[in-house]
């Protein structure tokens, strides 16, 4: 996916968020605020995005489950079913003891009510509370400048939205950094349209916390403009070469995102990192990333 930033935007934008502590105090950003504080997250609200691990399920899938959960996890979110029926897959969880209470499952386009409706009914069989929209926000061209193709989008989240509300699950968007260009040269970004033209009774946003200071905006702004539809984040850190890194170890003051999830109306921070299992990392290093991820989230305070 090509860079909505250089390097020198990128770390300007974490600069202005705080962030760029780090890079003179190694560990600063991470510290989490005041020696003090006892706030945490919620040890049950710790998940793990399941396309991190997509090389090590391809291997050994139960195996693979069971070791999350010897990490301590509880919960997962999915991105398909690894080559398993929606029962299949939940038996696997339960045989783990983890719960998939998320998945990333895309709504159709065109948008179609018994093909989605298919997918809800999966999304109960396997036990999740929430389905995401995963992606948006390129074309055939590149990033997608088209206000009006937003808004037509944002139309069928409302649609898939109310459809899952029906079904008893919580509807979301995931973004990447496409959606903060702005559209057709005006100041809306392509999320502004999102967040502005998606019904809040039927759409929340799982925002990717690593891909919206790539997009160059801060989670915390993001949060205050839309009070109470954050319900869930993707926790992937940044490195100082505008890559992935374990949560933890990159330039993300996540104590401060996470002093406003209240605000927010934040429920569940999922663990995740795009590279994980890719060349030149391994199955092996994906693992690494979901404990070493997890031990941080358990230990941080803000």
């Amino acid at each position: 996916m090509p860079q909505s930033l250089n390097r020198r935007q990128l770390l300007g934008a974490a600069a202005a968020a705080g962030a760029a502590a780090t890079l003179a105090v190694p560990g600063a950003a991470h510290a989490g605020g005041s020696k003090s504080s006892n706030r945490r997250v919620p040890r049950d609200q710790i998940s793990v995005q399941l396309y991190t691990l997509r090389n090590q399920l391809q291997i050994d899938l139960e195996a693979s489950l069971k070791e999350l959960a010897d990490i301590g996890y509880k919960r997962v979110e999915h991105a398909g079913f690894v080559g398993r029926t929606a029962a299949q897959f939940r038996a696997a969880l339960n045989n783990a003891g983890l719960r998939a209470t998320s998945g990333h499952v895309g709504i159709p386009q065109p948008f179609d009510a018994t093909t989605w409706e298919k997918a809800l009914q999966d999304a109960n069989v396997v036990g999740n509370k929430f389905i995401v929209h995963p992606f948006f926000g390129q074309g055939a061209n590149g990033p997608i400048r088209d206000a009006a193709v937003y808004r037509a989008f944002a139309k069928d989240l409302n649609k898939a939205g109310k459809l899952a509300e029906r079904a008893g699950l919580s509807f979301g968007y995931h973004n990447h950094h496409a959606e903060f260009f702005r559209q057709n040269g005006t100041k809306l970004t392509g999320m502004d349209i999102l967040f502005n033209e998606t019904d809040n009774r039927y759409v929340h946003f799982e925002v990717d916390l690593f891909w919206a200071y790539r997009g160059a905006h801060d989670p915390v702004t993001l949060i205050e403009e839309n009070r109470g539809r954050i319900k869930q984040v993707h926790v992937k850190d940044l490195d100082i070469n505008a890559s992935f890194a374990d949560a933890g170890d990159g330039l993300i003051d996540f104590g401060r995102i996470f002093s406003h999830a209240k605000e927010a109306g934040l429920v569940e921070y999922i663990v995740e990192r795009d590279d994980a299992g890719s060349p030149p990392r391994t199955p092996a290093d994906a693992l690494t990333t979901a404990e070493r991820a997890f031990d941080y989230l358990d230990g941080l305070r803000f």
